[in-house]
């Protein structure tokens, strides 16, 4: 494939998967600082690996893949660094305005939580989770994950449920 066509691919990729991207960073990450990092590394991993796309899976797939392996080997070089930082106040994907300041903190401070949550996940649980919170099928997060469409189903249900006992945990807590 010529450059400008692949360019032209990765611009467009860039476009539709953006949000991907910056899900899975922020549940690998702690601070703003490192969200931001690891995400051009993803696009940079994206970048690098767009010669190797066969399209043997779909778009979305093949992107979650590559974003997912880049967060899980950055997450083993950075594991020490990250155990000391702080957390990120920041929260996307929330509206800017149009909604009451106390709903709004509300609502982030829920994100928050979850994510924290998810963060105390086995990682490749919080990869499935992050595919699940994007509305992948099974079936996707089977190809992302080069796993059996039964094996999502399990993992799936084991995470939620731990999940679930670290929000409550958490809830209690404060």
């Amino acid at each position: 494939m010529a450059n400008e066509n692949l360019e032209s691919l990765f611009k467009s990729w860039l476009i539709e998967h953006n949000g991907a991207v910056l899900k899975v960073a922020r549940a690998y990450t702690l601070t703003s600082e490192d969200c931001q990092d690891l995400a051009q590394e993803i696009l940079l991993q994206v970048w690098r690996s767009l010669p190797q796309f066969q399209g043997r899976a779909s778009a979305a797939t093949w992107f979650y893949r590559v974003a997912l392996n880049t967060a899980l080997g950055w997450h083993r070089k950075e594991h020490r660094r990250q155990a000391r930082q702080q957390t990120i106040v920041a929260v996307e994907d929330l509206p800017a305005s149009g909604s009451d300041s106390a709903q709004q903190m509300v609502q982030r401070e829920a994100v928050e939580r979850l994510y924290a949550a998810i963060r105390q996940l086995p990682k490749t649980d919080a990869a499935l989770v992050l595919l699940y919170l994007d509305d992948l099928s099974y079936r996707q997060m089977a190809e992302v994950l080069g796993i059996s469409e039964s094996n999502v189903g399990v993992k799936l249900n084991r995470a939620k449920k731990t999940l679930g006992e670290l929000l409550k945990e958490e809830s209690h807590g404060s």
